[in-house]
């Protein structure tokens, strides 16, 4: 495989469409989804994949469809997993990557919105995992705390959100610590159920157990 993360990392064509979808998101009030994000995705995608024992080839491939996942968003937030696999089909072509490792990313990429997507294999799996536990402060692009909707409440109420491998165990696990005065247990349930029914469900795919820990009490 000659071309890898790296490369596709410095591509003046992914950065651009990461850009205009994230400051697209910007305007109609979504959270953050810029390059800082893809590079957070990809190299927690990479890093599950292996803490879990597989190997390199597989990792790149990871870390290439973590870094490209929401270039759809320039298209258009609706349907942007769908838009995305395609424009991530159509750049890849044009790189030194094989055919058959192209359809690995374009899949990930396809199937990473729980709205339409599930894991079909390691590398969808890492990068649903990746995705969905990417809860954080400074995603929040609202600076008016007057007008933060759910989603941003609870990003902006997350102190703290790691994600820990036990491969001998076969447990992937969620530890999250929310400001409750911000945003309660139930309030990130509500926004977030089917993200980790999907982060489940992609665990399984990995031959693991999903676990989410909030506030240092086991939710699931």
């Amino acid at each position: 495989m000659k071309t890898d993360y790296k490369q596709i990392r410095t591509n003046d064509e992914v950065n651009l469409l990461i850009e205009q979808g994230n400051a697209t998101l910007n305007e109609l009030g979504y959270t953050e989804h810029s390059r800082k994000h893809a590079a957070k995705v990809a190299e927690t995608a990479g890093k599950i994949l292996k803490d879990l024992g597989y190997g390199k080839h597989k990792i790149e491939l990871a870390k290439i469809a973590g870094y490209m996942h929401d270039i759809g968003n320039t298209i258009n937030r609706h349907d942007h997993a769908h838009s995305g696999a395609i424009l991530a089909y159509q750049i890849l072509k044009d790189t030194e990557l094989p055919l058959k490792d192209i359809l690995v990313v374009a899949t990930a990429i396809g199937h990473h919105d729980e709205a339409t997507g599930t894991a079909v294999d390691p590398v969808s799996a890492a990068l649903i995992l990746a995705d969905k536990t990417d809860v954080r402060r400074n995603r929040v692009q609202n600076r008016n705390k007057a007008t933060f909707d759910i989603h941003d409440r609870v990003n902006y109420a997350a102190l703290s959100s790691k994600l820990i491998i036990e491969k001998e165990k076969r447990i992937i696990q969620m530890e999250l610590e929310l400001d409750d005065s911000i945003c309660t247990v139930m309030d990130y349930f509500e926004i977030f159920l089917k993200r980790m029914i999907m982060c489940r469900r992609a665990a399984e795919c990995l031959k693991c157990k999903f676990k989410l820990m909030a506030n240092g009490n086991k939710l699931c």
